[in-house]
């Protein structure tokens, strides 16, 4: 693709976004949960290798070698697609949300079902929900993160596979930083590190999407 069409299709984008926020009005800002994520030096080696992981294009179309586990995922996107039913009513959108949360989620070495109880509490499903610190899109990506590791177009932070994109590396950045400790890195996430309400409701909402829930 020529710089021409790529600015073209960003802006494009960013008409639609801009539309679809003029419909949805002061119900964009509704009960979105991120909190003030913060701003913070990224080392040389992070930053090149967290610009990577963004950078880094592929399809959300996972490729099994073993039919088991391709029949486990099917299993799983249709019990996911069940339960996210009441909330995304459109198939063809359920089903291309979960395809890609699923890949970007296996991508990043998360639980899908953790992400999904992420954005469920960050956001609602609601992919064009803007909190008051200004975090954006499903997993309420803070805008500094298209300047840090990005490249610098905030309105793509409300395209589904960016947003999930960024929003699963920057779990996986911070589960790193506190070397695995899951409750500390979602609330790094949220920018309440060591204070439980966020990492309690991320928690109690991964349980309602396990497959034995």
């Amino acid at each position: 693709m020529d710089a021409q069409s790529l600015r073209g299709g960003r802006r494009r984008d960013c008409l639609r976004a801009a539309a679809a926020m003029a419909m949805l009005g002061p119900l964009a800002w509704r009960d979105a949960a991120a909190g003030a994520q913060a701003e913070e030096p990224l080392a040389d080696a992070v930053r090149t290798a967290l610009s990577a992981s963004i950078a880094n294009s592929a399809p959300p179309k996972p490729g099994f070698t073993r039919i088991e586990d391709r029949l486990a995922y099917l299993r799983w996107l249709g019990a996911m697609s069940d339960k996210l039913k009441p909330r995304k009513a459109e198939r063809q959108t359920r089903i291309e949300f979960l395809e890609t949360l699923w890949y970007e989620s296996k991508r990043a070495s998360l639980q899908p079902e953790l992400v999904l109880g992420l954005v469920q509490v960050e956001s609602g499903f609601r992919k064009y929900a803007i909190s008051s610190a200004g975090a954006r899109g499903y997993m309420q990506v803070m805008p500094f993160w298209a300047r840090l590791i990005g490249d610098g177009d905030v309105s793509r932070l409300f395209h589904m596979q960016t947003n999930l994109r960024f929003g699963c590396v920057i779990l996986r950045h911070y589960l790193e930083r506190e070397q695995g400790d899951l409750y500390m890195a979602l609330g790094r996430y949220n920018g309440s590190r060591g204070r439980p309400e966020y990492p309690n409701a991320v928690l109690g909402a991964r349980k309602q999407w396990l497959l034995s829930a």
